[in-house]
């Protein structure tokens, strides 16, 4: 499945880069709140993900029905810069992803060390960043597109000066 992720100001539209239909929109909840909403085309509350850390190295939680279902680390922001996800997905099934990188815009998928995809950061003409997802289509679940806005609310002021 290959996805199209753009950013406008605090919104994220994710499109389905075959059919260009938009399949998912992200959007900031409240003012000032590090608490972004995974809405379907029907704009029904399908994830959160809710920012947990202030610190130089980000830390969020993906909720369902605000249950906390997976914790996402930034464990390197420099030296091979390495995003974990870890936790259980609805069906209460451990999974454990890894977003890793070597210049903070390119970055590999890994389910328990094996690559299942790639989310490539690109700038357009506007200097807006803007995400390709790339993931095995049996690997794929909703909350999928909230890795890209991990990596955006990451890395993305990084990318957007450089």
């Amino acid at each position: 499945m290959e996805l199209t992720i753009s950013v406008k100001g605090n919104k994220f539209t994710v499109q389905d880069k075959a059919q260009a239909r938009v399949l998912y929109t992200v959007k900031k909840k409240g003012f000032g709140s590090g608490r972004y909403v995974l809405l379907d085309a029907s704009n029904y509350n399908l994830y959160s993900l809710v920012q947990t850390g202030e610190d130089r190295k980000p830390s969020f939680i993906i909720t369902h029905n605000d249950i906390a279902i997976m914790q996402i680390t930034c464990k390197s922001m420099f030296l091979d810069p390495t995003i974990n996800i870890e936790g259980k997905d609805i069906s209460k099934h451990p999974v454990k992803y890894s977003l890793v990188s070597k210049d903070h815009r390119n970055f590999q998928i890994l389910r328990d060390d094996a690559k299942v995809g790639a989310i490539i950061t690109k700038v357009t003409m506007a200097k807006d960043l803007q995400y390709e997802l790339e993931i095995e289509n049996k690997i794929f679940d909703d909350y999928i597109p909230l890795f890209a806005v991990a990596v955006d609310l990451t890395f993305g002021d990084m990318n957007k000066n450089s």
